[in-house]
């Protein structure tokens, strides 16, 4: 007798329907200096993270920028600091592993928004069609879960506008915000249909859109139905009218935005930050039946030195998660340079171990 192999593109698609597949589908987020730091520990210099570990998602997007030039103002042995796509200017450490510091940005009037909207219709060179066809051929060739993905909301204000200045806008001109968050909703449903109308099919939209910090969201549920529900709803159903489940990543601490979420059409939700208090079993709990997770697993603990803390953090949560299906692992955020190659190794055959259903 001959075992049909599962690939990750049907386990996903089990696990998002709330049904138990063969096992927990794997995917995560590893920092570019946690990847160099790995390749001095045993990571096979010319072998991809995704593939020594075996991620299951392929990502592709678009260009969802107005086009301004990228150039670099300054660089020291420390930093570069560059102007962005978004008009805007920034500082990065050279590895990339921080935050980058956020030193101007292009919306300072309602005015400057009004000019760079005219830059942001959907357009066919917003896409690297080699690039995107040779990473869609390859994904689907090796069986993965292929996704379409896109900034929203007020992740994608905060492009163009200082945090500080973008919150006290919510309420002083809700409708220059809810006339950004609309432009990129618009942008983004041309874009994914211009790329289905060219031959691409994607299981899911990864759609990223940070709403929540440490403490709590950033706005309240009642500002997030004014400004931006109606339009997460738009998202959710072209993407669900196109056979297409929809993962949001948010950041922070997002409980409250949840049952609004579930009401838009929400099929999962990422990343689940413990430090920020998004228990991944009290969300199961409270929401399973209606909400897919992926995510939750505290980065924290895989680089303790006490192996015991992180074996610990898996299987109890695992235990809970996996049961009816509806969780994929991934880690509560991204893995930083703090965790070592053998760290996460160990990570890995934890998950397998306990991610299995039979």
């Amino acid at each position: 007798m001959t075992t049909q192999t599962v690939t990750s593109q049907e386990r996903i698609k089990v696990a998002l329907a709330h049904r138990e597949p063969d096992r927990v589908p794997i995917h995560d987020s590893v920092w570019n200096a946690t990847v160099d730091r790995w390749k001095g520990e045993g990571l096979p210099p010319n072998v991809p993270v995704a593939e020594y570990f075996g991620f299951e998602m392929s990502t592709i997007g678009f260009d969802d920028t107005p086009g301004f030039p990228i150039r670099a103002v300054e660089k020291t042995d420390e930093f570069i600091t560059e102007t962005t796509p978004y008009g805007g200017l920034r500082r990065h450490h050279r590895d990339r592993s921080t935050t980058p510091e956020l030193l101007d940005h292009a919306v300072k009037s309602p005015e400057d928004w009004y000019t760079i909207k005219k830059r942001l219709e959907p357009d066919y060179t917003r896409v690297d069609w080699i690039s995107a066809r040779r990473t869609y051929q390859t994904a689907r060739h090796d069986g993965k879960f292929v996704l379409f993905s896109s900034v929203i909301g007020y992740s994608l204000a905060q492009r163009y506008i200082r945090s500080d200045e973008l919150l006290m806008l919510l309420l002083t001109d809700p409708g220059l915000v809810r006339d950004m968050y609309q432009t990129q909703t618009e942008l983004v449903i041309g874009m994914a249909r211009l790329m289905l109308a060219h031959g691409f099919a994607f299981d899911a939209a990864f759609l990223m859109n940070d709403m929540g910090y440490r403490g709590g969201p950033l706005f309240s549920p009642k500002l997030y139905r004014e400004l931006q529900f109606d339009l997460d709803r738009q998202l959710f159903d072209f993407f669900h009218a196109n056979g297409m489940r929809v993962i949001l990543h948010s950041c922070g601490c997002v409980k409250a935005f949840i049952p609004h979420l579930i009401e838009a059409g929400l099929d999962c939700l990422q990343a689940l930050e413990v430090k920020a208090g998004m228990d991944l079993l009290e969300l199961k709990r409270e929401f399973g039946n209606d909400l897919a997770f992926m995510g939750g697993i505290d980065v924290r603990l895989m680089a303790d030195p006490d192996p015991s803390k992180i074996e610990a953090e898996i299987a109890r949560k695992f235990e809970v998660a996996k049961k009816g299906g509806g969780y994929i692992y991934h880690s509560d955020h991204s893995v930083p340079k703090n965790v070592s190659f053998p760290q996460y190794c160990h990570v890995m055959e934890l998950v397998r171990a306990h991610g299995a259903y039979r």
